[in-house]
């Protein structure tokens, strides 16, 4: 059998420190901008539907499934492809999984029907994981006392690719239509992910066991590993309050409240590039304070968002502070919460892979939840299941669990 030292990845061996300074910075920028793109893919869907009912002679509302086809077909990929991470080199599989994106966007603009382009826009966005194969290899590489602040440079790719799907994504559509955003994110996509393909370091995998067996090992990981588990609940409490805010916010905005158009209450989603501008400051307080004060005081901001977010029903200025409060709260959070997360354990890809596929499912419960709850109680439902969200993602984790 080979020694430690034979089998031990390329990532994580030394690099001299004058070489690192040197490329280190473009490393993590072409990185930063990889994320940004693919994870734009995921909610592409989701502004274009109008175009896409037109298009197709039916109702936005008769094919808003598509969007969460999207979240499904995210959820496969990451359960599947993510702890990966941990056994093959990384090069081929960002290529590869690049290049079946690319495929499926193209599928996916040139799709005569909605089921061909459900078909296609699940297999993209099972395939855009690369982000999260991505950030365990930023974190390896990290110095020590820069690693939550190299970690929350992807971190922001991937809010600004959010923020970039929902409103650019809107705004490119109405103006080329909604087959040409496709076809440009596929171009996008192939160039960005073939060149941090290029870019990553050379690794070698010798680990036992099946190749997708990582999913096997997630349940054991979270019992070995109490503050992993505590990561991937608070996650879940904070995503789940911010889904259900978030989602939900268009129903308010269009709405006998306001009565804005869908075109206007879209810009909404600019809030979002809050999340960019934190990032880098929570990565900085993490290296610093450590992720637990950091997770403390980013509850500490959703519980004063989420009433914000109530009395925003009825005032619109409060509104605006509850969006930057709540996107502040959550991506620092996020980046103490992953930082934890892919540092806690000898398998940071299927660690993340737990950590990223709990936050994921706290914020698609909450925001089935929520649906019926603005239906039922209005505004004030909405507000009250984000709240719960919360209490129940800090009230799991207040008692250590998990002891070896």
């Amino acid at each position: 059998m080979p020694s430690a030292t034979t089998t031990r990845p390329a990532s994580e061996v030394r690099v001299p420190a004058r070489e690192r300074s040197a490329s280190g910075t473009l490393f993590l920028l072409l990185i930063a901008v990889c994320t940004a793109v693919t994870a734009a893919n995921i909610y592409l869907a989701a502004p274009l539907l109008p175009l896409i009912a037109h298009d197709f002679g039916t109702l936005p509302a008769a094919i808003a499934w598509i969007a969460s086809v999207a979240q499904l077909g995210y959820a496969a990929g990451l359960l599947f492809f993510a702890p990966l991470g941990d056994r093959v080199n990384r090069r081929p599989l960002v290529a590869g999984l690049s290049v079946a994106t690319t495929v499926a966007l193209i599928g996916a603009a040139v799709a005569p029907g909605t089921g061909a382009l459900a078909v296609a826009v699940f297999v993209a966005a099972a395939a855009t994981v690369v982000p999260q194969l991505l950030v365990p290899l930023v974190a390896a590489r990290a110095p020590a006392d820069r690693r939550a602040r190299h970690v929350a440079a992807v971190i922001a790719g991937l809010f600004t690719g959010i923020v970039a799907a929902r409103v650019v994504g809107g705004l490119a559509g109405q103006a080329f239509g909604w087959r040409w955003v496709f076809a440009g994110s596929a171009v996008l996509t192939l160039a960005l992910g073939l060149a941090t393909a290029v870019a990553l370091p050379a690794e070698r995998r010798v680990r036992q066991g099946g190749l997708f067996s990582g999913i096997a090992e997630l349940p054991g990981l979270l019992r070995r590993s109490p503050e992993l588990w505590r990561a991937c609940l608070r996650q879940a409490g904070m995503f789940g309050a911010w889904s259900a805010l978030w989602t939900s916010l268009a129903l308010l905005l269009t709405g006998p409240a306001y009565g804005l158009s869908t075109a206007t209450a879209g810009l909404f989603g600019l809030f979002g590039l809050t999340a960019s501008a934190v990032a880098p400051l929570a990565g900085g307080l993490v290296d610093r304070f450590g992720a637990a004060k950091v997770v403390g005081t980013a509850y500490a901001l959703a519980a004063v968002a989420v009433p914000l977010f109530w009395l925003g029903g009825h005032l619109l200025p409060a509104l605006f502070a509850a969006a930057i409060a709540i996107h502040a709260a959550l991506v620092a959070s996020h980046v103490a919460n992953q930082t934890v997360a892919l540092t806690t354990t000898t398998t940071p890809a299927t660690a993340n892979t737990a950590y990223v596929v709990s936050g994921f499912a706290g914020g698609a419960l909450a925001s089935a939840v929520a649906g019926p709850a603005f239906g039922h109680w209005g505004w004030t439902g909405v507000s009250a299941v984000a709240a719960l969200w919360l209490a129940l993602g800090w009230a799991a984790t207040t008692t250590r669990t998990g002891r070896r």
